[in-house]
């Protein structure tokens, strides 16, 4: 009997309407959390709205939890303005969820992870109480998004209120440079939080992106010490590593761990595999004579693990084939006989090596998608695009671009920006602007794109009236292009401020791109003693690309001294490079030390070193015609002769004056005006004349891409001959554009 009303009395309480309805309200939420972490947001949210306007109101505890399953869907999704609109029916309705420390967490990792970090760091402000979470919340925002300046700051007063964990301490280091990071890691091992897998593996990539180290007896390389001190490793500790010896070009280091991974019975991922072929390059096969073997067998495993049907690891398979074999024909041959039912996936990532390597077959295979019956997608348009980039004429963008409209692709940011910088390098300005004026969203690619084709084409006020209206924080790659429009037209005073405003203003780092940039501004200047000065208050070692900027910036400007420092710097970072005994050979020459300059030719020589011959591209109609100085392996070498000099007469009777400054040896004037004559410029410029009728827009424009810098006589030559043929000669050198017009350069003659 007491056991039967005790059974009834428990079934009335269960069926109780209080019972009923919390029962209810759990299983409202849980639908809540599921559509919401299944990515249907909106639904969600619809769900929620009629959830708390209908009778009775559900306890506070439980709608703090929907609101926080909620707000962490929206920050998992990125959806900025339903959170914010959720954000403000909460403070409407419930104001004060948002001073519950569980709420207000959710809330700072909302606006963080979608972007506002400026409306993040006011609600953290604004915080009553603060945890650990609190802060590293917001450290990881700001790491997410590369803002290194206010992410270690905001570390650094951490520390005077909580102690960190271990995932603040990875945020940090995610962001950190070379110095800062091993301040990170001396606290981690004052708290004894090294021995983390997530420090760790922060710790593993912050040295590998700092530090350009190999690995040798007096060379410590600390990525790989950590590497080795962590007790339990995860597949991002292998990864981390593997793409560390990727970035510093230490191929088959990267190579052999990934061996003793597959020896361990780790398994691998896509990351893994992608630093893994990324590896195959130069370096690699310079250190191995093991051939195609590796990539075979690491080809049959990508086959047997399905990774094979991914559009990145297709593209780095074939692209590791092509830097192993130095063949594209092999490449194709192997995308022939991979799959016998090939997708747009293989197709964009065959497509992708001739991009790199020869842009008229990327476009042959690009048309070939038509005829298999494959639409390209954004991937696909955006590589095509890349390929156009490197082509001469902007006929071939403009045509892509007609595709792009015609898939419904107009308004994809990443092709638009592809656009801005295939018309840029095509040589049509014009075009760039107008895809980026009417750009209806600009990211920080669209705004650096049109900088940097300001910068390519000479037009540093337009650069630097444009970034005046930027509505973005600038980033490393904004100032790189900035820089270098300064560089570009002499404007030092500008680029200083540019370069001293970096930290100060934006919280960038200067990296070693600034630095080279800022080598070149003072160096063209004349202030090549200030330039040397600024290399040695550098952070980092200077690379081949500064030393260089120094030994152009020497041979400019007669300074035999610091020139002498920076070939021999350039020799031991590069020693099969021809850039510093050209250099130095052209500086004996200029001063009339024939003797010196034959030295430096003979040591060159000696040092089994060849220069990369001068050549330059024209195209007419559809084909491509390449010359090199002298033409004589042209068919029509003659008749081009025959039309150049009797041009450089005409010339000479309106103030043309062959420099024979740089000639290499001590011959005789006539010998040296002959060398000048047949540069390959000159020849290309003629060509185009004898075949003006089929040239695009009928000639008005030539178009004409060398691969090293054009020379002082052919600047000079070219000014005149815009004018004598009434043509716009644009001729696109290794550094920049230069548009000729009426005796006039765009550059003014500063290049």
């Amino acid at each position: 009997m007491y056991h039967s009303f005790r059974k009834f009395s428990t079934c009335i309480v269960s069926q109780s309407p209080k019972g009923l309805i919390l029962e209810k309200n759990d299983g409202i939420r849980d639908e809540i959390r599921e559509l919401a972490m299944r990515g249907h947001l909106s639904k969600a949210l619809s769900h929620f709205y009629d959830f708390h306007a209908s009778p009775p109101k559900p306890p506070l505890s439980q709608l703090q939890q929907v609101y926080a399953t909620l707000f962490h869907a929206c920050a998992r999704h990125g959806c900025l303005q339903q959170g914010r609109s959720l954000h403000n029916y909460m403070l409407s309705h419930q104001p004060n969820n948002s001073r519950d420390l569980f709420v207000a967490n959710h809330l700072i990792n909302m606006y963080s992870k979608c972007g506002d970090l400026s409306y993040a760091h006011l609600l953290f402000d604004e915080m009553g109480h603060r945890n650990v979470v609190s802060w590293t919340t917001l450290i990881s925002g700001y790491a997410q998004y590369g803002k290194a300046y206010e992410c270690f700051h905001l570390f650094s007063s951490m520390l005077v209120h909580c102690r960190p964990n271990e995932f603040a301490l990875a945020s940090v280091l995610a962001c950190c440079d070379y110095e800062h990071g091993k301040q990170v890691h001396a606290y981690a091992l004052k708290m004894a939080l090294d021995t983390s897998i997530y420090v760790g593996n922060a710790l593993i990539t912050m040295y590998s992106k700092n530090r350009n180290l190999a690995i040798n007896d007096s060379c410590r390389d600390e990525a790989w010490s950590v590497f080795q001190a962590l007790e339990f490793r995860n597949i991002v500790s292998w990864n981390s590593m593997i793409a560390g010896f990727q970035q510093r070009n230490l191929g088959a280091q990267a190579v052999n761990l990934f061996i003793i991974m597959q020896n361990e019975g780790i398994r691998f991922d896509r990351a893994t595999l992608l630093s893994v072929f990324s590896s195959f390059n130069g370096t690699y096969c310079d250190t191995n004579d093991l051939g195609l073997w590796p990539l075979f067998q690491l080809h049959s495993l990508t086959l047997k693990s399905g990774f094979s049907s991914n559009l990145h690891v297709a593209t780095a398979l074939i692209k590791a084939y092509s830097d192993v074999s130095g063949e594209t024909s092999h490449c194709y041959k192997l995308f022939l006989e991979m799959n016998s039912d090939q997708d747009i996936v293989s197709w964009t990532s065959i497509i992708t090596v001739f991009a790199d390597r020869e842009p008229e077959g990327a476009l042959f295979l690009f048309r070939k998608l038509y005829h298999v019956r494959l639409k390209p997608d954004r991937y696909t348009f955006s590589i095509i695009l890349k390929a156009c980039s490197s082509l001469l004429d902007d006929r071939h963008a403009l045509a892509i671009h007609g595709q792009v409209v015609k898939a419904g692709f107009e308004e994809d940011m990443v092709i638009e920006n592809a656009l801005i910088h295939a018309y840029a390098r095509c040589g049509s300005i014009s075009l760039a602007k107008q895809v980026f004026s009417e750009m209806h969203n600009l990211d920080a690619v669209s705004w650096n794109s049109m900088l940097k084709a300001y910068a390519l084409h000479g037009q540093a006020k337009e650069a630097l009236d444009l970034f005046s209206y930027m509505n973005l924080r600038p980033d490393s790659a904004t100032m790189v292009a900035l820089l270098s429009a300064c560089s570009h037209v002499g404007f030092v005073e500008e680029g200083i401020k540019l370069f001293e405003s970096m930290f100060a203003y934006y919280g960038i780092f200067p990296q070693i791109d600034h630095y080279a940039c800022m080598v070149d501004i003072l160096g063209r200047a004349g202030r090549v003693i200030e330039a040397m000065i600024l290399i040695t208050k550098m952070p980092m070692e200077p690379d081949s690309v500064v030393w260089s900027a120094l030994l152009g910036s020497c041979r400019k400007h007669g300074e035999m001294h610091l020139a002498k420092l920076a070939a021999e710097k350039l020799k031991e970072l590069e020693p099969r490079s021809s850039l510093s005994y050209v250099q130095m050979s052209n500086i004996y020459c200029s001063i009339g030390n024939y003797n010196e300059a034959g030295l430096v030719r003979k040591e060159m020589k000696g040092s089994r070193v060849r220069k990369d011959p001068a050549l330059s591209l024209i195209e007419i109609g559809t084909a491509v015609h390449e010359f090199a100085s002298g033409g004589n392996n042209h068919p029509q070498r003659e008749a081009i002769s025959i039309k150049l000099v009797a041009l450089i007469e005409q010339l000479k009777k309106i103030g043309y004056v062959p420099d024979t400054s740089f000639a290499l040896h001590d011959i005789e004037e006539e010998h040296k005006e002959e060398q000048l004559f047949h540069h390959s410029e000159k020849l290309a410029l003629i060509f185009a004349m004898m075949n003006e009728d089929k040239l695009q827009n009928r000639g008005r424009t030539i178009k004409i891409v060398k691969n090293i810098r054009i020379c002082v006589d052919c600047h000079n030559f070219m000014k005149l001959a815009s004018a004598h043929l009434q043509k716009e000669i644009i001729v696109r050198d290794s550094n920049r554009f230069h548009h000729f017009k009426n005796r006039i350069c765009s550059c003014n003659d500063y290049w």
